[in-house]
């Protein structure tokens, strides 16, 4: 999805809000047509585009100048909040496109936050720890008039981690001595500020999103009160799976991607003790490992911290004392699974394929896995698609919790931390899986839309921005 698509989707669920009567009952006529107008206008630009050029030396002396970006979409729920991702390919459309997403998802789940993203174009694999912690220090410098604790709060994404932040975070204390420097950037080492269970909140949220519709709305809704047509069809996809499960049967599933979101998921899964699964098939960007019979996850899981990658021959399945078949990287999309989630990158469902992906229900851990026509094509077929939107914002709520603990300077424990998110997580699946399936809303994806942008264009009205 492009800056352009989301744009367009914007504008779209803006003329749907428009035709509801109860949003906004007292303004009709010109003057009301007018407010939705200057919504759309609002919500499809962004509020400040900061490029520049990180210069840095390398270790042989010789010199690079890599481009570098802040882009701030919207702050009228809160404060800006992004992460900052490397990566050689980042671009200024990718960024500010995934500004707009973190607007949207903030509002989605009532966050006290706007949307803000930030990139680096550099591959960092191929820098030295002295290089990074020279870009992360050059970052701030750039950027430092435009992020702060009650301004714009950056955090890990693709490419960085806890310890980019922890750089990050020393030089903004050497810039803005006497500030709240701990509060400035999320997803920090425990040991400085950092919340307890950050890495793994991500994969914990993209597995309870599926757990609760699964296990609780589905167990206590029945048939009748669900929309017909393609409503009940996924009603009855999602039913299948639990009579599966209570008939004794394990719900298979498969994870694209063994990194932070999907190793974690797949351990939730593996260890769920509310539902049987049976964890089939994981893979990464060198392998797809697969048993019938289900694979030792955590066994998996270890060898994955130790090695960074999946075992990939005969050898290293037997150093880890792991039974599995060896498949091409690609395969794991084709298996005959009841749950496929997908943590890797985008596009992996298309509409190239999606006729060949046999899941039942996909669980977005990464970020737009699911092109727009292949979501279209599962929706109407009556397979489950629970969107990124919703089910991967672990990572932003356990950043919440952390911006909190550094304001009152008291850590939280990770029960505490966790227990938090699972809250949070929940009640947003209470406000989009009930609005969807009892109210006849255009997919879940839309709906959770739907519910975001409701939120920013009422704000917005609130605080007198639409005149």
């Amino acid at each position: 999805m492009t800056v352009t698509d989301t744009q367009a989707m914007i504008q779209r669920i803006m003329d749907q809000l428009y035709e509801d009567e109860t949003i906004l009952p007292q303004e009709s006529g010109d003057t009301r047509k007018r407010l939705f107008e200057s919504g759309k206008e609002i919500l499809t630009t962004t509020d400040k585009v900061i490029k520049s050029y990180i210069r840095v030396t390398r270790d042989d002396r010789s010199i690079e100048r890599v481009p570098a970006y802040r882009i701030q979409h919207n702050n009228i729920a809160g404060f800006y909040k992004g992460g900052i991702r490397y990566n050689e390919v980042v671009n200024e459309q990718e960024v500010e496109n995934l500004a707009v997403l973190m607007t949207l998802k903030n509002a989605l789940h009532d966050l006290p936050y706007g949307g803000a993203k930030g990139g680096v174009v550099i591959s960092p694999d191929r820098y030295s720890d002295r290089e990074l912690y020279m870009i992360a220090k050059k970052y701030v410098q750039r950027f430092v008039p435009d992020i702060g604790p009650t301004h714009d709060i950056p955090a890990p994404d693709m490419g960085t981690n806890d310890q980019t932040m922890d750089w990050m975070v020393g030089e903004y204390k050497t810039i803005k001595p006497g500030e709240n420097y701990l509060g400035a950037f999320t997803g920090k080492s425990v040991e400085n500020g950092g919340a307890k269970g950050r890495r793994e909140s991500t994969g914990k949220g993209t597995y309870r999103s599926y757990l609760w519709l699964l296990d609780t709305w589905t167990r206590r809704t029945n048939r009748t009160s669900v929309k017909e047509g393609v409503h009940q069809k996924q009603y009855d996809t999602l039913k299948s799976l639990l009579d599966k499960n209570d008939s004794g049967s394990a719900i298979t599933v498969a994870v694209q991607g063994f990194g932070n979101v999907g190793s974690v998921a797949a351990e939730m899964a593996d260890q769920c003790d509310r539902l049987n699964h049976r964890v089939v098939a994981v893979s990464d960007q060198y392998v797809t490992l697969f048993h019938e019979d289900g694979l030792d996850v955590q066994a998996l899981a270890r060898y994955q911290i130790k090695r960074r990658h999946l075992p990939v021959t005969e050898a290293e399945l037997q150093e880890a004392d792991i039974k599995a078949t060896i498949r091409d990287r690609n395969d794991l999309v084709y298996l005959d699974v009841d749950v496929l989630i997908l943590a890797a990158i985008e596009d992996v469902v298309n509409e190239n394929n999606v006729d060949q992906v046999p899941a039942k229900v996909f669980v977005e851990g990464a970020n737009a896995p699911i092109d727009s026509v292949a979501d279209t094509i599962l929706h109407d077929e009556g397979r489950v698609v629970i969107p990124d939107v919703l089910a991967n914002a672990g990572g932003v709520m356990v950043s919440y919790v952390e911006w909190k603990q550094d304001r009152v300077t008291e850590l939280f424990t990770e029960e505490e931390v966790i227990r938090e998110m699972y809250n949070k997580m929940e009640a947003s699946c209470e406000k989009v899986f009930e609005s969807y399936f009892k109210e006849g809303l255009s997919g879940i994806r839309n709906t959770c839309y739907v519910h975001a942008l409701k939120r920013l264009f009422l704000l917005h009205y609130r605080h007198g921005k639409l005149y």
